[in-house]
């Protein structure tokens, strides 16, 4: 996969350099389209053409599309320290200590992050910094 915003394709007629062709293949149901959004993640230079498709991944029935969504998010998080409130919003909804949490509280300033995600990792710390009273 590459991007550049050539139009370019990977071969499954998602288009990875293009959110309205991501977006198409998610509604369509198509079984390579969690991939797409992955690759969109990494080779769009806009987060802002690139989050509402993340979101419609976050949202998806199907198990394994939402598990890539929240791979992509955290590609987003990465690349371009942002993050939307509906990806936030949806994002809420997973279980925690998964990748985007992770690369949220790496690289999005933590002003920008809500009190759930905040709570999570305090205590995590905490109960890191429990475990080693000493160390």
């Amino acid at each position: 996969m590459h991007g550049g915003g050539e139009g370019t394709d990977d071969g499954t007629g998602t288009g990875t350099d293009r959110p309205e062709l991501v977006l198409a293949a998610l509604r369509r149901g198509e079984p390579e389209a969690g991939v797409a959004v992955i690759g969109l993640a990494l080779d769009h230079a806009d987060p802002e053409a690139v989050l509402p498709v993340v979101a419609r991944a976050l949202e998806s029935a199907d198990r394994e599309v939402r598990r890539q969504g929240v791979i992509a998010l955290a590609h987003v998080a990465r690349l371009h320290r942002t993050v939307d409130r509906r990806c936030l919003e949806l994002l809420r909804g997973c279980p925690r200590g998964n990748e985007a949490d992770d690369d949220l509280w790496s690289f999005v300033p933590h002003r920008e992050l809500p009190l759930w995600l905040w709570r999570h990792h305090l205590g995590e710390r905490l109960g890191e910094r429990l475990r080693r009273p000493f160390g």
